[in-house]
């Protein structure tokens, strides 16, 4: 009997079994699509979770702003320095001084003195965790509208004497070294930092986002019916400054 004949794979058969260059590069870019699809997916998630986040701070700065009121004769806190960066924090009446204590917290100026004033990323309802520390002597995300109870005045503004408070903004989304804000190309603009969107607080205690071209990022005050600055009370005379 003849011996059983033992055959090998030919080198085209091993050729035909195994991946080819193109092949390959095929591969590999399709992986690299599926990991950037991936990637902006959870890039995105992550900015809602921000956006989210910051839309529950401002909700708790609205409830110390009726809050204060209420105590105060139906007066609101003053708006802190207008154009200038913030450099004086020892008024009371200025808003973040007069309302952390509804969160139980100390004054900033207190905060500030014991080395205790909130920075970037940290877990603060004075921080929107989206928000980069530019520089500056403070670091305050968010700020007041400069339209609402500014110091020019001799009292504070009421709450009951701004017109339609649910149209009125109270704080926004802001620069950082500033304490208060107001759409404007100046420095101390309201900033849109969640992708294209700004999140704004009204006097009434609503917090709703906005596409920044719709409400003046970095432009002006466009006028919005549903969106305002001015307040109805004696300092609108002065809002054309901003």
């Amino acid at each position: 009997m003849q011996a059983a004949m033992h055959t090998h794979p030919t080198s085209e058969a091993c050729a035909r079994s195994a991946f080819t260059l193109v092949e390959l590069l095929v591969v590999i870019a399709i992986i690299a699509v599926l990991a950037s699809l991936v990637l902006s997916a959870v890039a995105r998630a992550r900015g809602k979770a921000l956006s989210a986040q910051c839309a529950s701070n401002l909700r708790q700065w609205g409830m110390a702003y009726r809050m204060y009121a209420d105590d105060n004769n139906d007066y609101l806190p003053r708006r802190g320095q207008g154009v200038q960066t913030l450099s004086l924090i020892t008024r009371p009446e200025d808003w973040f001084n007069a309302l952390p204590v509804y969160f139980g917290l100390p004054a900033f100026e207190e905060m500030v003195a014991n080395n205790w004033k909130p920075a970037a990323h940290s877990q603060s309802v004075f921080i929107c965790p989206a928000a980069k520390d530019p520089g500056g002597a403070y670091f305050l995300p968010y700020g007041m509208n400069m339209n609402l109870s500014p110091w020019n005045l001799p009292l504070a503004a009421k709450f009951g004497e701004v017109t339609q408070p649910a149209c009125v903004v109270a704080m926004a989304d802001a620069p950082g070294p500033y304490a208060s804000t107001y759409p404007s190309v100046q420095p101390y603009g309201i900033v849109a930092r969640h992708s294209g969107r700004i999140n704004l607080l009204f006097l009434a205690g609503q917090v709703q986002s906005f596409a920044d071209s719709y409400v003046g990022c970095g432009v002006g005050d466009p006028g919005r019916n549903d969106v305002r600055w001015l307040t109805g009370t004696a300092s609108d005379a002065q809002a054309h400054n901003y």
